[in-house]
């Protein structure tokens, strides 16, 4: 694991950026933080980093939202286990060639690919965080 100590939310966007550039097709990163500890954000540098130009809004109702196939962003937060997941189709997206980030994964835990990505995402004040990776 390493550590990227970020001084605003500008930085932990071009964390983000840079994190995407070492993800290959298929690769699926947990996102780790309370509310309001930046994982959108961070979400947004990935997307960035993979060419999306398109607005990466949260996609609390939604569950999953599909930016072009090259990244499936899920918040699994409304979701009460990985059986749930997979009768909503989500699990298939793991296989579908993109990048998939997921907040809120520890409610789909049991169904996640083995070799997944976490990083976390801690506060520490005022726009700071401190992101933890691997």
């Amino acid at each position: 694991m390493a550590e990227f100590l970020s001084d605003n939310p500008e930085q932990t966007l071009k964390f983000g950026e840079n994190y995407a550039k070492n993800l290959k097709p298929n690769a699926v990163v947990v996102l780790n933080g309370e509310m309001g500890a930046g994982k959108t954000v961070l979400t947004k540098g990935i997307a960035k980093g993979l060419g999306i130009d398109d607005e990466v809004l949260s996609p609390t109702y939604a569950y999953m939202n599909d930016y072009s196939g090259k990244l499936f962003h899920f918040d699994c937060y409304r979701l009460i286990s990985g059986a749930q997941a997979e009768a909503l189709g989500l699990c298939d997206y793991f296989y579908a060639g993109g990048v998939c980030v997921i907040e809120w994964a520890e409610n789909i835990q049991d169904v996640l690919p083995e070799n997944y990505k976490t990083v976390t995402i801690e506060k520490l004040g005022e726009g700071k965080r401190k992101i933890i990776y691997d």
